[in-house]
């Protein structure tokens, strides 16, 4: 899925190898096309998709009109995925950002999206995990609500029995000191969080 941010022409092409659908969150459209990739749909108000006319024959256009939702939300309401890889929708403007963060946080209980960047790739995380990102890899913990956390194994800043929040308390640029990290929620309700990696950590979700 492909917003109207900056996206890195390569970047795109290696992912949409591993994908099922490659989608349009409106002006995501043309940074498809920018790249020589066909879109599959373009989703969104098509309030900033440059011309609609001139995309490919082969692209379902999908306009949703509603002003409630972002164009990646409705993007994410319109489609169905076990893996939803999210270029373009964050840097750039700072409002953008945040949007598509409101998104995931919405999102995170039902979908996996993984939000991708030049640097960086932020998951959205519903409950626990348990992943292989390699010794020494950074690890970050961001709460996208408040979130209580039971325990964390690999992990050189221990998570056992912190309680994260924005404006008081969060986990960034922590580090993985076993090979698999494992990252668990204390029971009861919590809001999802981000686990952010470096992009190069990738290829652990394909």
């Amino acid at each position: 899925m492909v917003g109207g941010g900056t996206v890195e022409h390569a970047l795109l092409r290696k992912l949409a190898g591993h994908a099922a659908g490659l989608v349009g969150a409106d002006a995501g459209a043309d940074r498809i096309v920018e790249t020589g990739l066909v879109p599959d749909a373009v989703i969104g108000d098509m309030d900033s998709v440059r011309d609609l006319s001139a995309l490919p024959r082969a692209t379902r256009v999908i306009t949703v009109t509603d002003q409630e939702t972002t164009d990646f939300e409705k993007a994410l309401l319109m489609t169905a995925a076990p893996l939803t890889l999210a270029l373009g929708m964050t840097g750039g403007r700072f409002d953008h950002t945040l949007a598509a963060l409101h998104a995931v946080t919405k999102a995170a209980a039902t979908r996996r999206i993984i939000l991708v960047d030049e640097h960086d790739l932020a998951v959205g995380v519903s409950g626990s995990i348990r992943l292989g990102v390699g010794r020494g890899a950074r690890v970050s913990i961001y709460p996208l609500g408040r979130t209580a956390f039971a325990g964390s194994e690999g992990l050189f800043y221990p998570l056992d029995g912190l309680e994260m929040e924005q404006g008081q308390k969060i986990g960034t640029s922590n580090s993985a000191v076993a090979d698999e990290i494992r990252i668990e929620v204390a029971p009861g309700t919590q809001s999802p969080w981000l686990l952010i990696l470096d992009r190069g950590k990738l290829p652990v979700f394909l």
